[in-house]
């Protein structure tokens, strides 16, 4: 069954722009001319699936047609979510009147807003598929598994398979490409998962160190991942983590500074941000490697560019 819904969104949003972002198994390579978007996706119950094709009416609203087994309610809601479109942007469009490097940034990339995860398990299952592969290779891993134990929805004449629901994922011993020791911290994020430790909502109540804290008791999720899954799947607007090895890069750039900023240094730069510092951050992100700048690598002095200018890295 296919429900249609009319999603209002309040201020400036492009669905080229999210249909091009770079995120989790996303290659991102902009497509200005990205008409629609196709998103299939395990529903936040963890018990359903759900299939959304997305267009832009010219109003600057969304027209979702959806199908699957999830409410429609619960459906919108999540589509929110990963769209980042739940939340006022007064806030976020005031800030870059008031920093203007903020705001010319904002000018270039007219509508971009970080897009999601489709939910925090599904995050926290591309985190361990993906630790110690290129980026490619588990995108194919990924679709593999999805289209064996997941659902495939037919959208706008593709087919897109969504990931398995926790409890098939728990029904799966062996897999071509995925060893034992994956396997089972996979199964450590599909029992986390029904445990209640990958809600997005109760995540995002947390504090940011409560909610890394709880996120990193998972098996497979360190540092790093624990903060991809906290500030890419979540929907957190303001909270600033500092691990990210080339914003402090892409920051020196853009605001001209002679050095990349330290960590107080960058946490006295994110002031202007608020109350969307993570909204920030992701900008400067996507702006950086769009741009092709370089960074280095944590324990490398030896700056690193970006392949091309054209492929976005957030991750």
């Amino acid at each position: 069954m296919t429900v249609r819904l009319t999603l209002q969104v309040d201020g400036p949003f492009s669905l080229a722009a999210a249909a091009s972002f770079g995120f989790g198994p996303n290659t991102g390579r902009p497509d200005p001319a990205a008409s629609l978007m196709r998103l299939a996706f395990v529903a936040d119950d963890l018990h359903h699936h759900a299939g959304a094709v997305l267009t832009q009416l010219p109003d600057g609203s969304l027209m979702a047609e959806v199908s699957g087994d999830t409410p429609a309610a619960a459906a919108e809601a999540q589509l929110r979510r990963i769209l980042s479109i739940d939340t006022g942007v007064a806030p976020w469009l005031e800030a870059g009147r008031a920093d203007p490097v903020l705001g010319g940034v904002q000018a270039a990339y007219p509508g971009l807003r970080p897009v999601l995860f489709h939910s925090p398990y599904e995050a926290a299952a591309w985190s361990v598929l993906s630790q110690r592969r290129h980026r490619a290779q588990a995108t194919a891993l990924r679709r593999r598994l999805s289209e064996a134990a997941g659902l495939t929805f037919e959208l706008a004449g593709q087919s897109e398979p969504a990931f398995p629901l926790p409890e098939r994922l728990l029904e799966i011993t062996e897999f071509p490409g995925i060893e034992a020791s994956r396997m089972a911290r996979l199964h450590g994020v599909a029992r986390a998962a029904l445990a209640g430790q990958l809600d997005a909502a109760a995540l995002r109540a947390l504090s940011p160190e409560g909610a890394l804290a709880d996120l990193q008791r998972i098996n497979g999720l360190g540092p790093v991942y624990a903060t991809l899954v906290y500030l890419r799947s979540t929907g957190v607007t303001d909270a600033l983590t500092l691990g990210e090895p080339r914003l402090a890069d892409y920051v020196r750039h853009y605001y001209g500074l002679p050095a990349s900023p330290s960590s107080a240094a960058m946490e006295r730069i994110a002031e202007r941000w608020r109350p969307f510092r993570t909204w920030a951050s992701v900008l400067f992100r996507v702006a950086g490697d769009r741009d092709g700048l370089p960074f280095e690598l944590p324990g490398d002095r030896r700056p690193v560019r970006r392949a091309t200018s054209a492929s976005s890295g957030a991750r």
